[in-house]
């Protein structure tokens, strides 16, 4: 890959994660963290971006927001998402970061920051 697409790259990820975070926050989604998984050699994706709702009906309402941000801003669905029944814990898989939203109770248990704890950490601030 050249040094000219891996910097096109770098910024449509980049602008993706905007993208989604921007779409969290427009539903209040609170704990929001980034983990930059890239110099992981084990890592299933590039960025994982975590955050939770404090209840079902809000985990559903940001994962139906960062899909239809995404979607209308790129034109990419999530190449796979799943948990939109019982709301705990969604995931919206857009191959180069995968969305995580949890209900807390849920996020406590499976503990993803500790599962990737060696990642690179950005905390958003909750607004």
């Amino acid at each position: 890959m050249s040094t000219e697409t891996r910097i096109r790259k770098r910024q449509s990820l980049e602008e993706l994660n905007e993208l989604i975070i921007d779409s969290i926050q427009d539903i209040k989604g609170q704990n929001i963290l980034k983990l930059d998984l890239r110099h992981l050699d084990d890592a299933p994706t590039d960025y994982f971006i975590i955050c939770e709702g404090t209840s079902t009906t809000q985990v559903k309402a940001i994962s139906d927001s960062v899909y239809k941000k995404v979607k209308d801003n790129t034109g990419h669905a999530p190449l796979h998402h799943e948990g939109q029944l019982s709301a705990h814990w969604i995931c919206l898989d857009f191959f180069d970061v995968v969305v995580h939203v949890f209900y807390p109770e849920t996020r406590k248990f499976y503990q993803l920051e500790d599962l990737w704890s060696d990642a690179l950490f950005t905390e958003i601030e909750n607004l």
